[in-house]
């Protein structure tokens, strides 16, 4: 058993910044902004108007559509406005914005715990989809959605992504030694929808506090079994996951459960547990404030809508004298750049890493042209040409780009990047040309209809 996958990376972990800081919850002062897009899918549609009281865990949006989630309130207050907000992406969004009255007042009574054996599959679902719970490893995707496949009988292996590969990163970390028994709940609520499925808990070896925490947990569940996995990035990619586990490769045209797997991480898995059997909504999650720029890295539990800025300065602001040169939402890997910390975290944001050098940067000082050397191509995880596709790309040849080189299958983990000894910005490259190719997939849709 290899527990691993091919290819990958080793970048330095800096998990020592914040390794040891344990979990503790956040209250924000300041107004609390609530995007309506805060998951893959249809926007959420509003429930509220101006003027109107809030209190914590009050749905504020609705689910508009199946894949779409709705939306609570992590605080309690008045709503002051609905109207466009710049996001960390840096576009302007319709957000709900609440005066946070300080006081997060609960809607409904959230410590009461249900009788799992009292409810039925469609309960679980149900609860899970009221709850607004989405993919917290970072895609966001609507988590009720997800646990219903075409054939539940044919998945095989439900998988808990604990890796938490990504540098810096590490409240998933505290949550599984904090809450290594919910975690292990939510897993059996999951297991009881797929009867043929195994359940295995991914973590990476570098975690040995988290991983002996998960296995008490689980010692006298049968159905589940913690594995420790080869440090390495991506190890908490969801085809590295399953190439780990299953053994299997699939297309991007084809999903997980197409293989029998079905991936979901620690982080969600603690947010079913709390959403099924204490009928608590998804309105704050787990989140690592941390960077060498960084006066107190922490781990918190943070509420959804609150300012990256107000976070950062009320635990200690940056470091006098330290520059700040680059600030991520997530990691340095597949990290989303922040121009202006006055935007709210939302639902799917675990981290926000503030750094005092800039990688890119200095790349791009030292950049060659392409060496022919193919490191690239042995740290791919998906198996892919990424020399031949950045030529491909560089000469406008999107349909050898898609067609005979796969680049759609790329999963932008940036281990190329990492490992190019030319320093060619090569994750960069494939974002960009992946947009234009869907960008032109749209407009020939268009034009069909």
């Amino acid at each position: 058993m290899k527990n691993t996958f091919r290819g990958g990376v080793h970048p330095e972990e800096k998990k020592e910044l914040s390794r040891e800081a344990r979990l503790r919850r956040f209250d924000p002062k300041g107004e609390m902004v609530f995007p309506l897009s805060q998951h893959i899918g249809k926007p959420a549609r509003p429930l509220v108007k101006r003027g109107d009281e809030v209190r914590v865990g009050q749905c504020i949006a609705e689910a508009d559509g199946f894949i779409s989630a709705p939306i609570h309130s992590s605080c309690s207050g008045k709503v002051k406005t609905i109207e466009k907000r710049r996001v960390l992406t840096g576009a302007m969004a319709e957000c709900i914005v609440i005066d946070n009255d300080g006081q997060f007042t609960p809607f409904a009574d959230y410590t009461q715990k249900a009788d799992a054996s009292a409810l039925s599959n469609n309960d679980i679902l149900q609860r899970v989809q009221d709850a607004g719970v989405v993919g917290l490893g970072g895609a966001g995707f609507p988590t009720a959605v997800k646990l219903k496949p075409k054939n539940p009988d044919d998945i095989r292996y439900v998988i808990a992504n604990g890796a938490e590969c990504e540098p810096y990163l590490t409240c998933n970390d505290q949550l599984m030694r904090i809450h290594s028994v919910a975690i292990a709940e939510g897993m059996e609520l999951v297991l009881r929808l797929f009867p043929n499925a195994q359940g295995v808990i991914c973590i990476e070896d570098n975690k040995p506090e988290a991983i002996s925490a998960m296995e008490i947990a689980v010692s006298d569940k049968p159905r589940i079994e913690v594995r420790a996995m080869v440090t390495k990035y991506p190890q908490g990619g969801e085809r590295s996951l399953i190439q780990a586990v299953a053994g299997v490769d699939f297309p991007i045209t084809a999903l997980p459960a197409d293989v029998g797997c079905l991936v979901q991480n620690v982080g969600t898995l603690y947010a079913i547990q709390r959403a099924v059997l204490y009928q608590e909504p998804l309105y704050s999650q787990c989140f690592t404030l941390s960077g060498e720029a960084v006066r107190e890295p922490a781990n918190f539990f943070v509420r959804v809508g609150t300012s990256f800025a107000e976070l950062l300065e009320a635990n200690g602001g940056l470091i006098p004298g330290t520059p700040a040169v680059k600030a991520m939402a997530g990691g340095p890997m597949m990290g989303i750049p922040i121009a202006d910390l006055n935007v709210p975290i939302q639902k799917q944001n675990n981290g926000l890493t503030v750094l005092a050098k800039d990688p890119v940067e200095e790349a791009e000082a030292l950049m060659t042209n392409c060496l022919h050397c193919g490191r690239c191509t042995t740290v791919c995880p998906v198996g892919l040409m990424p020399q031949m596709m950045a030529d491909a790309a560089a000469a406008g040849d999107l349909n050898r780009y898609e067609k005979k080189l796969y680049g759609l299958e790329c999963i932008q983990c940036g281990s190329c990047t990492f490992a190019c000894p030319a320093k060619r910005p090569l994750m960069q490259v494939f974002k960009q040309t992946k947009a234009e190719i869907m960008a032109n997939k749209r407009k020939e849709g268009g034009a069909k209809k």
